[in-house]
């Protein structure tokens, strides 16, 4: 590759191969063999939510020349596509929040025990302010491809707006739940009313009063959304393939005393989250297993647990993820709360889960969510023997019954984990997709790197704790370790990292023997990308816990960055 320059100064490349142009898809007016580049950069950062605006001031806080592209008008990630009803955190507010500045945890105030999606917009809208962070972030903008140049060890990426930006370091702080899956149901665009997915909800919050509505699933999003959308629904129409459990998360605002209190403790709390199994102060490692108490005290242990709400049942005793026995007794407790709260005993048996051990799959946290089934303009339709024949102009059909609705709602979840990062064409030197390097599922290095991809970086990538951890502080933990391995290379005069390929599998050996001794794999869910068609089924997430986890982290710094090769 030669470098030349215009007498504008604007630089362009020249490149021997053809095919690297045909593998962008470049085109402009300078011909095959030139490439004007639009910008340079030391680090683009693709994604402005948590994970993405943290990972710009660190960087930009120590001198680099940083960038987020991000594909929405505004930060806030998760929280600015999750619009739906009833939108909210499953953690408490206190804990889901940046630790990172000790002035950003006094001044801002939370107002509700568990964070809904507009105070959480909130939120990182005054991050993204207090900390300038905008004017290093361009809106509106998708990352379509990037691809590794080993001549000049730097990345090439292209936006749908035909931008090509060069860059040292490529970040993926794209999320885990952001790419919205929609099934493949036929007929589906032939609907002429309204169509919603959570995952993409409207800005402008529709308005159900008065209108028969139809929704598809019954996961987290459809168990917050639906007892909101029943208050002014004149009819709601639930289709339900699989019943989940749920559990009330007694929702509340946040006692001004209670907060006051946490903020002088949160160097205690912070602390806390960082030893626990799941980056939550408040649930510590339980001490005894289910059986060690007789039926009586462990129903009054749950019942406990019940009416404090939140998913303080799991941490409960020692074994509920590992022995079926033990899972049986805390899923059949639930059971029997679904049976008491919905009147009708042959609609209370359809919503009670039999098909995975309770907290297996995503845990979800309701408010009346059970008690909506009492309302007379609710109707629950059973899919799970019958599914979906077809979408139709008016609504759809099942077991050759139509049922006719105004709006339709997907509840459907997401392509998650690997969904964001497969939307981007990434490609190594050798022309090779991270895409295809996935076919038989994820392999990282830590959830960080990918053998054979250099100076790409992910944010609770595959096999991280991510999705089963406070998401923020795994965030925060990513951001850090990255951000080191960076400042290394930098330091040492390092053109590249990169993820060894033998503890690239070392990892994911022990990500799966991890998995393997729990009760995890047994639930379809989409830890394992079972809810995608054609997905290859692999457990991502890691369960060993966020405290081992960042103890694994702590010693491969100590062992001079082990498994990461530098040249």
């Amino acid at each position: 590759m030669v470098k030349v320059c215009d007498p504008k100064g604007i630089t362009y490349y020249k490149f021997v191969l053809k095919n690297f142009f045909s593998r962008l898809n470049i085109k402009n007016k300078y011909g095959d063999f030139f490439l004007l580049i639009n910008k340079n950069l030391d680090t683009l950062i693709v994604g402005a939510g948590f994970a993405g605006m943290y990972s710009l001031y660190k960087q930009v806080s120590d001198g680099f020349k940083s960038e987020i592209y991000e594909q929405g008008d505004g930060v806030g990630g998760t929280w600015y596509w999750n619009r739906y009803p009833g939108a909210r955190c499953d953690i408490e507010s206190m804990d889901y929040s940046y630790s990172f500045s000790e002035e950003l945890q006094q001044e801002w105030n939370w107002k509700q025990k568990y964070g809904t999606q507009p105070e959480l917009l909130d939120y990182a809208n005054y991050v993204c302010k207090k900390f300038d962070l905008k004017k290093n972030i361009n809106f509106n903008t998708k990352i379509t491809k990037a691809e590794f140049n080993n001549r000049t060890d730097k990345w090439l990426v292209k936006t749908n707006k035909n931008e090509l930006i060069e860059c040292k370091y490529l970040i993926l702080a794209t999320g885990n739940l952001s790419t919205p899956n929609t099934p493949n149901i036929k007929g589906i665009n032939n609907f002429e009313g309204n169509v919603y997915h959570t995952g993409s909800w409207p800005k402008k919050m529709p308005n159900f009063e008065g209108r028969t509505v139809g929704i598809i699933g019954t996961g987290s999003s459809g168990v917050q959304s639906i007892p909101i959308i029943a208050e002014t629904a004149k009819k709601l129409l639930i289709f339900q393939r699989t019943p989940n459990f749920s559990l009330p998360a007694r929702h509340s605002e946040l006692p001004v005393k209670k907060r006051e209190d946490y903020k002088k403790d949160y160097k205690k709390y912070r602390n806390l989250a960082k030893n626990s199994s799941f980056g939550i102060a408040k649930y510590q490692p339980p001490t005894q297993s289910a059986f060690d108490v007789t039926d009586e005290e462990r129903n009054k242990i749950y019942q406990k647990a019940w009416d404090e709400g939140g998913q303080a049942m799991l941490f409960s005793f020692t074994d509920l993820l590992t022995n079926q026995k033990a899972n049986d007794t805390a899923a059949e407790f639930v059971r029997n709360k679904i049976r008491e709260t919905v009147k009708d005993k042959a609609l209370a048996e359809q919503l009670c889960p039999f098909d995975h051990p309770i907290g297996t799959k995503r845990l979800c946290l309701d408010s009346h969510y059970f008690e909506t089934y009492n309302k007379e303009n609710v109707s629950l339709i059973n899919i799970s023997q019958h599914p979906i024949d077809e979408i139709n102009v008016n609504g759809l059909k099942v077991n050759e019954k139509e049922y006719l609705f105004d709006d339709i709602v997907f509840a459907t979840g997401f392509d998650a984990m690997t969904g964001a990062v497969n939307a981007i064409e990434i490609s190594n030197d050798k022309g090779i997709t991270l895409k295809s390097t996935w076919n038989n599922g994820p392999k990282t290095y830590l959830g960080i790197m990918v053998s054979d991809f250099p100076n790409l970086f992910m944010i609770t990538g595959p096999q991280s704790p991510g999705v089963k951890s406070q998401m923020i502080l795994s965030i925060e933990q990513h951001v850090d370790f990255i951000h080191s391995l960076i400042k290394h290379k930098k330091s040492n005069n390092y053109n590249t990292i990169t993820a060894k390929a033998k503890n690239q599998d070392e990892w994911v050996n022990h990500n799966n023997e991890v998995a393997h001794n729990t009760l995890y794999p047994l639930a379809h869910s989409w830890y394992n990308g079972d809810n995608i068609a054609g997905k290859t089924r692999n457990f991502m997430p890691y369960v060993g816990g966020v405290a081992n986890y960042k103890n694994i982290c702590d010693e491969i710094v100590k062992d001079n960055y082990k498994g990461f090769e530098f040249s």
